[in-house]
């Protein structure tokens, strides 16, 4: 299973199918997201594609010289603008592809309009959802529930993406979901729905074990979204944003103008590719490697051209020598703004204090820990929230960190609070989790920075071995599954983070046999902020905006208060006080 591969497919196929000639590949703005992150330009352009547009685009110049292939979403607003393409074509032929399922009355209206007679083909192409890495898909949605209840809209749309993600890998799965959350039964029986619906679309060859979905939620694990992360990707993503593989630098200072926005691409960089999972001392020693044979390389490529060998020798090696330089530039830039800003916030400290309060069962030294780095000007207002926060989730109380309204603390404890959670990430209660947690302790910490494991690492090596209990994930209709699954796919409704990817990644690489699939609302792959309301009881206190709201960026970490507007007391009191958006996990 191979969400990329998957998306890669599609779009080779339409290329294909539209046949040899000059091509415009007409798009709308979500499936120019699920396609760039799959293929280049420059891809794309070696397949005689030449022009990329925006079927909204209002100035497009007629083309008949192009044919065009169109991938869109099939909603009413691209299926109007569809039939107004098709009276006054601009292109000499049309090869339509949806993403999704398209309604019969629809494809009448667009063969209705289409009275020139310039369709080659229609047809439904189900990458509706963005491939972050092989094992991770987003929709890139924002704010999918009000409260403890789906907004319809969202509920439809994200219906609609996890069930072409299923098409896409060609599974019809059974389904299990977390118990102790109404958003995720009601997500699993609408996708129950539609499998039922159109299940001529569904209908695979059987396997001997039937592949899973598992639907979860946020809520569970409030604590992994919070925690700052130390392996490449995860950090970029916290520190810089990454949007559709794109980094913006433009805020770096000194930065060029070639580097003020880069392009992080596992399928297409090899150093990313190889040093996305590990850890940010690895990547310093990688990144000096990476120099070092860049400068042996270099004095080779600038010998003089003496002879016709030479310059034969030097075209044909110019392009590899110029790719390693564009490699080295944007790897050293990126990873010494991710070493500035670790020094610039004391992330070092923070992280620590962080994974003390997360991991460790005696929390009152970090809770000095927390006063003391709350007093120093360089702990930002989000490392600042995200502490107290953390503190919150672990003991329902401030004590005395701040003058945080009790209203404030009960929201963040109503969300992902000890009553709301359908399993204790504090105090195990299973046997063989309370011999695992005390034989960690007697070998010691290999890394303080990287002790938690995510919830979600637990449950699904649970789910491999067979020993997820029913009665806490139950199954969506009678039939269940007798043998330990093979193909997984995991929706966290709130939101995944790039730990919870690495720990997908570590679970699809130990256990042969096994391939499971990642997938959120929100992506860590794009850093426009969405909103994950926690609903109407969360009223804030006066000054506060009503129906407080946690921000569902797309950091690993999204945390932060919104709306403390009340005068504090002493410098503690007044770091905490404004505004912080982003909270919980890439969404």
């Amino acid at each position: 299973m191979n969400a990329v591969l998957a998306v890669r497919q599609y779009v080779s196929k339409m290329i294909e199918d539209s046949g040899p000639g000059m091509k415009v590949l007409l798009m709308d703005r979500e499936t120019t997201g699920a396609v760039s992150v799959v293929y280049t330009q420059s891809e794309i352009l070696q397949r005689e594609v030449y022009l990329f547009e925006r079927l909204d685009s209002p100035n497009r110049e007629p083309m008949k010289h192009l044919k065009a292939i169109c991938f869109l979403r099939p909603t009413k607003e691209n299926v109007e603008l569809l039939v107004q393409e098709l009276r006054r074509p601009k292109y000499s032929v049309y090869f339509i592809y949806f993403s999704n399922v398209i309604s019969k009355s629809d494809v009448k209206a667009l063969a209705e309009a289409d009275e020139q007679e310039v369709v080659a083909e229609v047809q439904e192409f189900y990458g509706d959802y963005i491939a972050v890495n092989p094992h991770v898909f987003s929709l890139n949605l924002l704010g999918c529930c009000r409260g403890r209840s789906w907004d319809p809209a969202q509920l439809t749309r994200t219906t609609q993406g996890l069930t072409a993600l299923l098409l896409s890998l060609k599974k019809c799965p059974m389904i299990r979901y977390q118990l102790s959350s109404e958003p995720a039964k009601r997500l699993a029986e609408c996708v129950k729905q539609v499998i039922t619906k159109e299940y001529e679309l569904f209908d695979f060859r059987r396997t001997e074990v039937p592949p899973l979905l598992l639907i979860l939620d946020r809520s569970d694990d409030a604590i992994t979204p919070l925690l700052n992360q130390w392996t490449y990707q995860a950090m970029v993503h916290e520190l810089l944003g990454i949007n559709n593989n794109r980094i913006d630098l433009s805020r770096v200072p000194g930065i060029s103008k070639d580097l003020r926005e880069v392009v992080l691409s596992a399928e297409n960089d090899e150093f990313y590719a190889n040093n996305m999972y590990l850890n940010f001392a690895e990547i310093g020693t990688n990144i000096k490697n990476l120099m070092e044979d860049f400068q042996r390389r270099k004095p080779k490529e600038q010998q003089k051209l003496e002879s016709i060998a030479d310059m034969k020798a030097f075209v044909e090696n110019y392009p590899q020598f110029k790719k390693m330089s564009g490699t080295v530039s944007k790897h050293v830039t990126v990873v010494g703004e991710l070493s500035r800003l670790v020094a610039e916030r004391n992330l070092l400290e923070v992280s620590e204090v962080e994974q003390e309060l997360a991991c460790q069962s005696d929390h009152s030294s970090a809770l000095q820990s927390v006063r003391r780095l709350l007093q120093s000007p360089r702990l930002s207002e989000l490392d600042a929230a995200r502490l107290v926060m953390l503190y919150a989730l672990r003991s329902a109380r401030l004590m005395g960190l701040c003058p945080l309204p009790a209203q404030l603390v009960s929201a963040v404890v109503e969300y992902g609070g000890k009553r709301v959670r359908g399993s204790d990430l504090f105090s195990p209660k299973d046997a063989v989790a309370i011999t695992k947690q005390f034989l960690k302790g007697l070998k010691g910490i290999e890394n303080v920075y990287t002790q938690h494991q995510p919830l979600l690492q637990e449950t699904l090596d649970q789910l491999i071995k067979g020993k997820l209990k029913d009665s806490q994930y139950p199954y969506l209709g009678p039939n269940t599954l007798r043998d330990r699954p093979q193909d997984i796919i995991v929706f966290l409704i709130g939101g995944a983070t790039y730990e919870e990817a690495l720990a997908v990644f570590n679970l699809n690489r130990s256990n042969p046999g096994v391939r499971i699939v990642l997938g959120a609302p929100k992506s860590c792959s794009h850093c426009s902020s969405s909103l994950l309301e926690l609903g109407p009881t969360s009223v804030g206190p006066e000054g506060w905006p009503k129906g407080w709201r946690i921000h569902s960026a797309p950091r690993d970490c999204r945390a932060i208060l919104q709306g403390l507007e009340e005068e504090g007391l002493q410098r503690i009191n007044n770091r905490i006080k404004r505004v912080a958006r982003n909270i919980w996990c890439w969404g």
